[in-house]
């Protein structure tokens, strides 16, 4: 592999994207916002933020990034969606408007604000394979969970202890993965460092 730094962008049509930048630069990366066609041809892979996701849905296509997105996904690009950014990277979604369309790639069903609205936002502590023994202390933000996975979709953590106890809220498939909550959000570099290892395993 090439001794140049990893190419990783974040999708910046809505988001918390400074954050994501700061944390895939802290890890080596060379981070950078990305809205038009031609900055998504210069990355190697995508990091899809928060949001709302029928909005977020309206702006890539109003920046030209639906076709072009949906394209590198299917090809093989590696992809990391939090919170709205798992709702678009979702196959399916359980209470989708009837306009609302996603990028696709994950083999799953997600529903949307699953865990409540802006006030009932938590944090928990959650367990997420592949980043040490230690719980993830994840942010929840009018989250989504996922409902159902296809065989190929791998469970990386779910929520206990709430009264959602058992909810799915980390999966991977392959070069994909996506979380329910706000990394990003935390000071704990280890969501997105597996994700850098992901990118690096596929380059």
């Amino acid at each position: 592999m090439s001794s140049s730094p990893l190419r990783i962008g974040v999708l910046a049509v809505q988001g918390d994207v400074r954050e994501h930048v700061h944390v895939l630069s802290s890890l080596g990366a060379q981070a950078s916002g990305v809205r038009r066609p031609r900055e998504l041809d210069e990355v190697d892979a995508i990091v899809i933020p928060g949001g709302e996701s029928t909005t977020m849905d309206k702006l890539v296509r109003a920046f030209e990034l639906y076709d072009p997105l949906r394209k590198r996904i299917a090809d093989g690009m590696p992809a990391y969606g939090s919170c709205a950014g798992m709702i678009m990277l979702a196959d399916r979604i359980a209470d989708a408007r009837p306009d609302q369309q996603t990028l696709g790639g994950l083999d799953m069903t997600v529903r949307r604000n699953a865990f409540g609205r802006q006030t009932e936002s938590f944090e928990t502590g959650v367990r997420i394979d592949g980043i040490g023994d230690d719980p993830f202390d994840a942010v929840f933000i009018r989250a989504p969970w996922v409902e159902s996975v296809g065989p190929e979709v791998a469970v990386l953590g779910s929520v206990t202890g709430t009264d959602e106890a058992g909810r799915i809220v980390a999966v991977r498939q392959g070069a994909l993965m996506a979380t329910s909550f706000h990394p990003e959000l935390t000071g704990d570099t280890r969501i997105h460092r597996l994700f850098v290892d992901i990118v690096k395993g596929h380059a």
